[in-house]
């Protein structure tokens, strides 16, 4: 059907007004489950330094009538270490652009500002949980703290050769395998003959699609009228304890990583948690950056495990 004659429409107008929703949408991932979970402490050293400690055996020999003191062995503490670990993020906008009225933030030096402590969060996550030996770093060379996967050498299950423990070498990647239920049976149990009582199991998008069918001594009921299909869950009631299941997208996808996560703490320099400061002016733009100096201390390794080398597809 043909239009009137001289009609004017939307496609010849001239003057219409921009409609622009005052909301951005951003869907990119920034929990960070581990960060957000364990505490943080302020250290005054880049150099960082703590003791582990443990008990002499269990003897189950008899004393003589009246002999005297055994002389027990003298079991010294270990000391251990790790370095802090700088990132920076840092956003410049020209005069003209913050001058403009834009949609969805009145100021976008404001706006990427928030956008870069954002991102440095992730960048926090994904360092703290990395397979990274310390580095002590020069003048032409960054520090680098261990991360998480350097440090779990007692109660593991992995292709490739553990790490020594104390954040000073990386665990060995090997040929990647599927991850079983009895491969963390066998970690949670070395965690608790060790000491340990684990309270949170962290995995990767695909392994923790493969818990959820996970079912030794797992019984699934549904009410008739539910109809709600449930498959997956969120703890894992092990022989051991009740474990809390997280999906992390910043750690390594090949871990399962068994965390008592007391046992792990964030420590920072004071004043670089976040710190946020302008960059000198050099022309018609404002700059700022933020900065953080943070590394990890694991407090006791024998209380976590990790099961590695796992397909991730």
């Amino acid at each position: 059907m043909a239009l009137p004659t001289n009609t004017a429409t939307t496609y010849s107008q001239v003057g219409i007004r921009e409609e622009l929703d005052d909301v951005i949408y951003d869907i990119t991932p920034a929990e960070t489950p581990f960060l957000s979970s364990i505490e943080q402490e302020t250290v005054e050293n880049t150099l960082f330094e703590w003791q582990t400690h443990e008990l002499n055996a269990v003897s189950k020999t008899g004393a003589l009538d009246g002999d005297d003191a055994p002389q027990d062995a003298y079991v010294a503490t270990v000391l251990r270490n790790n370095r802090t670990h700088i990132r920076t993020r840092d956003a410049r906008v020209s005069g003209s652009a913050r001058a403009m009225n834009t949609a969805g933030r009145a100021d976008d030096l404001d706006y990427q500002i928030l956008n870069r402590g954002i991102e440095l969060k992730r960048d926090m996550e994904a360092v703290l949980l990395d397979n990274n030996a310390k580095v002590a770093g020069t003048a032409t060379s960054a520090r680098e703290t261990a991360g998480i996967v350097s440090w779990l050498a007692t109660n593991t299950d992995g292709a490739g050769a553990d790490p020594t423990g104390d954040g000073s070498d990386t665990a060995t990647d090997a040929t990647q395998r599927q991850f079983t239920e009895a491969q963390l049976k066998t970690v949670l149990a070395s965690c608790w003959d060790n000491g340990g009582n684990p309270d949170t199991i962290m995995v990767g998008a695909y392994n923790k699609q493969v818990m959820s069918t996970f079912s030794d001594g797992r019984t699934v009921q549904q009410m008739a009228d539910d109809d709600t299909l449930y498959a997956s869950f969120s703890v894992y009631a092990s022989d051991f304890g009740e474990l809390r299941i997280i999906p992390d997208r910043f750690q390594r996808a090949r871990d399962a990583l068994v965390l008592q996560l007391d046992m792990f703490s964030v420590c920072f320099l004071p004043g670089r948690n976040m710190a946020t400061f302008d960059i000198a002016k050099t022309g018609d733009s404002d700059a700022r950056q933020i900065v953080c100096e943070f590394g990890l201390k694991s407090k006791n390794e024998k209380a976590s495990g990790i099961v590695r080398d796992l397909t991730v597809s």
